[in-house]
């Protein structure tokens, strides 16, 4: 069976895009990690379903380069909304999309930058989940043979976020694939390393569940900001810069969403032979 498909990138977070509705998919954990191989595949961070949805304009899936699917990529959000319209799958240049962590809202701006409607950070330790007595807006985390300050939000999937001096040399790769699979993480976390340039400015890394380090992380980066602001470090709006690009992130504090805008780009698109 042949399989029609887009890559594409948000920052340089890099994504394998597919109209589920034109076309029958169905892919096992082990055919996604093989597309995901950058030798032997396509190659991607995370894979984007665009499917029917009764709800919404769409329904959105997200699968990881291990195959696990997951409830939330903000920079696949962006590149989704550009997919659809690109496609003429919609005339709408604003849409809903139904993610299985709840109804989004990207809009393509004239620009052809693409803004998202994140929704509001969630920070009770249950809806992360992460394993913590109390609500705090920073916790201690034993890895290894060091404490570590981390702050905890969910942005629809979970991330732990830590401020760093400088992100060029973090350990973000090791010390990344051991917060990713603490125990006081059951679902298992996204780790974001954050070095603070000043209130509005801000780089990010991110070792992302799953997929290990990307370019960028559109979550990750509202985690971050969202974060920050929390702890009186940081005032909105947050210019963010990731590795792969840049994004600038709004967020108004408790109870309202947090707003993220960015880049997106079609790289190439291809035929697979699905076996």
């Amino acid at each position: 069976m042949e399989i029609n498909f887009t890559k594409m990138h948000g920052a340089g977070n890099d994504f394998m895009v597919i109209d589920a509705i034109n076309q029958s998919v169905h892919l096992t954990p082990q055919q996604i990690q093989a597309l995901a191989h950058r030798q032997f595949g396509v190659g991607f961070d995370q894979l984007l379903l665009v499917e029917t949805s009764t709800i919404a304009d769409f329904k959105y899936r997200i699968f990881n380069a291990d195959g696990s699917e997951v409830a939330q990529c903000g920079n696949g959000a962006r590149c989704f909304v550009r997919f659809v319209v690109d496609q003429r799958l919609t005339e709408k240049r604003e849409i809903s999309v139904e993610t299985a962590s709840g109804i989004i809202t990207p809009k393509l701006e004239e620009n052809g930058f693409v803004t998202v409607n994140m929704g509001a950070p969630k920070f009770s330790p249950s809806e992360i989940p992460f394993i913590a007595d109390t609500d705090s807006s920073a916790y201690l985390l034993a890895v290894g043979n060091q404490n570590i300050t981390i702050s905890v939000v969910s942005m629809g999937n979970p991330h732990a976020v830590q401020i760093v001096d400088d992100v060029d040399v973090a350990p973000v790769v090791a010390l990344g694939s051991q917060i990713e699979l603490h125990p006081r993480f059951p679902e298992r976390v996204n780790a974001g390393f954050m070095q603070i340039i000043d209130v509005h400015h801000i780089k990010l890394r991110v070792f992302e569940r799953g997929s290990g380090e990307t370019l960028a992380c559109g979550t990750g980066a509202c985690a971050a900001v969202v974060a920050g602001i929390q702890l009186g470090r940081l005032q909105s709006p947050v210019h963010v810069s990731a590795r792969g690009g840049e994004l600038q992130i709004v967020w108004l504090g408790n109870g309202s969403s947090v707003m993220m805008t960015g880049p997106t780009e079609n790289v190439f698109t291809g035929t697979f032979i699905l076996k």
